[in-house]
């Protein structure tokens, strides 16, 4: 095992997966790192359990899939840092490692990709829509209900690319994304709506990476982790501490039918409130119970942790925990 910090100057190792969506993200992250220390930044790719099982990943539990093969590296010394999507992490911290930032969100919600350019509350009865998570199938299904249509959520696996071809080939009527990867890989587009959080709430940390490294032990660990964090935004950290807190009090994975969106609210150019938004619905979206609570902008991580643990306790006490166990079939 070779732990040792990079010497100044020496090239950095940044992990990422291979995914289209997953090589964009860490290049835009190797770039402001290189732009930051001044420093050469070489991607190494790393193959997940997430990207090899052909499970859909409400069977395989979704919860740290796609991140532990990252974490294996960063602790055997592999990599000196990685880059994950937020909403694939799990909400405990592992021992040996810190997430040294959490850098300025993209657009955490949804996005439909429907064909002849429909929107949602368009599509005709009985339209077939992909997605691989429960969350959106609970949503998805409970607004369908709402305007008096009935849909077929479909579940689905696979890359960007795959996911379009669905609709592209007539197999479905339509996909919902994250439009956050859709515009990182320059296709937001092709997206037909962009779904409206009263309707469907996004992942807790959707839209968000996560730049993670070893807990500094000496005093080069430290400064790599320092000269990361330069990455960090505040505003996003609390937000998105908040959902996760939610999610981890609800003792949900994130495969679970949980959806939490915090938002900072301004008065002019002043952030003056946070509003954070939870969800939890059964998959044919027959029940959900959604709660919201407002309050003054965390000052810390751990006033944010304590408005998610809050808002999740609510939600359990009207009935949330009932409909923890749903999982798409």
């Amino acid at each position: 095992m070779n732990t040792a910090a990079p010497s100044p100057g020496a090239t950095l190792r940044l992990g990422t997966r291979r995914s289209t969506l997953a090589m964009a993200q860490s290049g835009q992250i190797a770039e402001a790192v290189r732009a930051l220390t001044g420093r050469p930044v070489e991607l190494v790719e790393i193959t997940t359990y997430g990207d090899t099982s052909r499970e859909h990943l409400a069977q395989i539990g979704g919860t740290g899939v796609f991140v532990s093969a990252l974490r294996d590296a960063l602790l055997a010394g592999e990599i000196d840092f990685a880059v994950h999507s937020l909403k694939d992490l799990p909400t405990a911290e592992p021992e040996g490692l810190t997430l040294a930032a959490i850098p300025r969100r993209e657009d955490p919600r949804d996005v439909l990709v429907a064909r002849d350019g429909l929107r949602f509350e368009q599509l005709p009865d009985g339209a077939r829509v992909g997605t691989g998570s429960p969350r959106r199938m609970a949503q998805l299904n409970a607004w369908a209900r709402a305007v008096g249509r009935e849909i077929e959520t479909v579940p689905i696996r696979g890359n960007i690319d795959t996911r379009l071809g669905y609709v592209r080939s007539g197999e479905l009527d339509a996909v919902v994304l994250a439009a956050a990867g859709l515009t990182r890989i320059g296709r937001i587009a092709e997206a037909t709506e962009v779904l409206d959080p009263a309707h469907v709430l996004p992942a807790p940390g959707q839209g968000a990476l996560a730049v993670e490294c070893r807990a500094p032990h000496d005093v080069r660990s430290a400064d790599l982790a320092a000269r990361l964090a330069e990455l960090d935004d505040p505003y996003t950290r609390v937000a998105v501490t908040a959902e996760r807190s939610l999610l981890a009090a609800l003792e949900a994975g994130c495969s679970a039918p949980v959806g939490a969106l915090a938002d900072l609210l301004a008065d002019g150019q002043v952030v003056t409130e946070m509003r954070l938004r939870g969800v939890v619905g059964s998959t044919d979206g027959s029940t959900l119970v959604q709660l919201s609570t407002t309050g003054p902008v965390p000052a810390s991580p751990a006033d944010a942790t304590a408005l998610g643990r809050e808002l999740a306790a609510e939600m359990l006490a009207k009935g949330a925990a009932g409909l923890m166990g749903e999982r798409a079939h």
